[in-house]
């Protein structure tokens, strides 16, 4: 339990030190004698509380603030490296965050009934967002990837003889005089 303790409070004094020159913690610090760091965890402690509770709905918009937002600094940042390490998992986050949107999207009155829904999709995205954690990968690879596996072919031949219709359409208005 010690062990636990002294981790947590070196977490606390990394925090404060990551966060030494921010001006408002700063003056909060000042105003409240607390440090920096337990009002970070008091502010994330809140936004979390919020989202547990899901007063007026807001539960989902911070659900979903957390889960393009965090991403997004990852994506943001692993635009800007040689390697396509990051890159791979950050494409395997907004995958399995495009699936559950649509998942989403279409059982929303279902999921109006299950209680604490948005506190745990908020767990989830952090768990797949967070690269440390893998849990893209780990979803990318034992739901979505059987699923593409099976569908993706059938999908790119019909998008091929699509795009093969397309074109002879286009071809024939061209040829019989079409134009804008």
């Amino acid at each position: 339990m010690a062990d636990y303790l002294k981790l947590f409070q070196d977490s606390l004094k990394g925090l404060d030190t990551k966060f030494a020159g921010n001006q408002i913690l700063s003056r909060i610090e000042a105003q409240t004698k607390l440090p920096r760091s337990y009002v970070i965890v008091g502010l994330v402690a809140v936004y979390f509380l919020l989202i547990f509770i899901n007063v007026g709905g807001i539960g989902e918009i911070l659900s979903n603030f957390v889960g393009f937002c965090i991403p997004t600094y990852y994506s943001l940042k692993a635009l800007k490296t040689a390697t396509s390490t990051d890159d791979t998992q950050l494409l395997t986050y907004w995958i399995v965050f495009s699936f559950l949107s649509v998942i989403e999207f279409w059982s929303k009155a279902i999921l109006y009934w299950v209680p604490f829904y948005w506190f745990f999709k908020t767990v989830f995205l952090l768990y797949i967002a967070i690269p440390s954690f893998g849990g893209a990968q780990l979803v990318y690879t034992r739901l979505i990837s059987p699923f593409s596996d099976k569908y993706l072919p059938i999908v790119e031949g019909k998008s091929g003889e699509l795009a093969q219709k397309v074109e002879a359409a286009a071809n024939n208005a061209k040829a019989s005089g079409y134009s804008r």
